[in-house]
């Protein structure tokens, strides 16, 4: 049987929670100028069903060209559930490079806030390999702390 597992982080950031977890729910095409160092490419794809032009940042598909801590390039196709009254988007893998070695990739970011002017980032990764050779996903979950940390600075500039 495949190994499962949870790893939580808090991130501690300026600016307000509204403000970031705006950034993240549905700014999303601002990521390669502002980390693009981590992310080069976004592409919003919209969900079936609805007008052209229109996106659903709620549960549109989305996908990602990663540049990761091991200097190779991955692709993250993923779907996004968002809880605007909690400040919190859930985004599940669903296929690229990750998919190949996890069954279950589920990131959770939840944008608290803690005074006036700074907020928590609560990461929670989810996961379950395929089997017992592939790694625990330590590097994805420290490239995804780098990301929420790098991000503060171009969120705080906006």
């Amino acid at each position: 049987m495949a190994t499962s597992g949870t790893y939580v982080t808090e991130v501690p950031l300026k600016g307000t929670a509204e403000k970031h977890y705006k950034r993240w729910k549905s700014e999303n095409f601002l990521f390669p100028d502002a980390i693009g160092h981590h992310i080069q490419n976004v592409t919003v794809r919209r969900r079936m069903g609805l007008p052209r032009g229109y996106v659903c940042h709620g549960y549109g598909h989305y996908g990602s060209t990663l540049y990761c801590s091991n200097g190779k390039q991955e692709v993250f196709k993923e779907k996004r559930e968002i809880d605007d009254e909690n400040k919190t988007m859930t985004v599940r893998g669903l296929e690229g490079h990750v998919m190949e070695l996890f069954k279950v990739y589920d990131l959770i970011g939840q944008f608290i806030p803690k005074t006036e002017d700074s907020c928590i980032c609560k990461i929670t990764m989810v996961w379950e390999k395929r089997n017992d050779e592939v790694p625990e996903p330590s590097s994805y979950m420290k490239l995804l702390k780098s990301m929420v940390v790098d991000m503060d600075d171009h969120v705080l500039k906006a």
